[in-house]
């Protein structure tokens, strides 16, 4: 009874086995080796795709990862240039989430206030202007809230460095403005501003910028606001350079592996094969006319022209014309 109890075991596991093998093989040769896996991560780490749909904590990790996020959102979403799209804070930041979801708003927020400066937040960003922006804000985010107190200070008559700066006595009888009036009005000086910066540069533990380039931002000009010299920054060639993740701004539509990449993908997709052939550049992201904002004379120049018209004169029209 025992044996007959083996032999069926027996039989039974060697039709397991017959039944088994077809798909044990396929697992087999499917199933990637740990030496292909350190290969893969580390491809994905030198091409800096690993940061892609990764939680904000690691993308801003370090400095290799930060550019890498930088260099993919250039090369995701460069198309909104290439087509002349303007978009708004809060869409350049829906563009950041789809690459990062917990993305922070207020990073966002700090980036286009570099490009508007006073204009309200809703207004429209080209892409190269708020690319740059972020660039700056992003990579060197904890130097320059080190810089912003700096400022701060400056504004305030504190010298972060302990050096004492005489003034005038009628410097001392005027009344001091406001923070916010010295920072819109006067900034602060230019060489002072500098020297607080350089011993910035000298103690500070993450990114900044090569203090060479930031002495010659700096050496061109007397007096300047906070965020005139963030506009300095993200708009000096060198700077760019030395960041190395993203190309010069004259560049900054090209990338012709990426350009392959997307036509080789687009050709997979039936209903797009014709539209893609005729122009890829379209297909990619399509083209929506920018709203415009509106003017605080159009609805004066409205009211006018529908009273010429009412009074069936041709005057005003004549007038606007000429």
């Amino acid at each position: 009874m025992a044996t007959e109890r083996a032999g069926d075991l027996g039989s039974g596991s060697r039709r397991a086995r017959a039944l088994k093998l077809p798909w044990s093989k396929d697992a087999e040769s499917r199933a990637p080796s740990p030496t292909g896996l350190r290969v893969s991560g580390f491809n994905s780490v030198c091409q800096g795709t690993h940061i892609l749909f990764r939680e904000f904590s690691f993308i801003q990790a370090t400095p290799h990862n930060r550019a890498s996020f930088l260099r993919a959102f250039w090369r995701c979403f460069r198309t909104v240039g290439k087509n002349g799209d303007l978009l708004t804070m809060r869409e350049y930041h829906c563009l950041l989430q789809l690459l990062c979801p917990d993305f922070p708003l207020e990073l966002t927020q700090k980036a286009a206030r570099i490009v508007l400066m006073d204009d309200a937040m809703d207004c429209l960003m080209s892409f190269s202007d708020f690319l740059f922006a972020f660039q700056i804000q992003f990579y060197y985010s904890e130097f320059l809230e080190s810089v912003a107190a700096i400022y701060q200070d400056l504004l305030a008559g504190k010298n972060p460095n302990t050096v004492i700066v005489p003034t005038s006595s009628s410097g001392q009888h005027r009344q001091r403005p406001t923070l916010g009036e010295a920072s819109m009005l006067e900034g602060v000086e230019a060489s002072l501003f500098y020297q607080c910066l350089e011993n910035l540069c000298d103690r500070h533990k993450y990114s900044c910028p090569p203090p060479a380039l930031v002495k010659e931002v700096l050496s061109n000009v007397q007096r300047l606001t906070f965020y005139g010299f963030l506009v300095a920054l993200s708009k000096h060639h060198g700077i760019n350079q030395a960041l190395g993740a993203l190309p010069d701004k004259g560049d900054l539509m090209h990338d012709p592996a990426m350009d392959e990449e997307l036509e080789r993908l687009l050709v997979q997709i039936p209903g797009l094969v014709n539209s893609a052939t005729a122009n890829p550049e379209a297909s990619c992201l399509p083209s929506r006319t920018p709203p415009r904002v509106g003017s605080p004379w159009r609805p004066l120049h409205h009211a006018r022209k529908m009273d010429a018209e009412s009074d069936g004169s041709t005057e005003e029209t004549d007038e606007s014309e000429t």
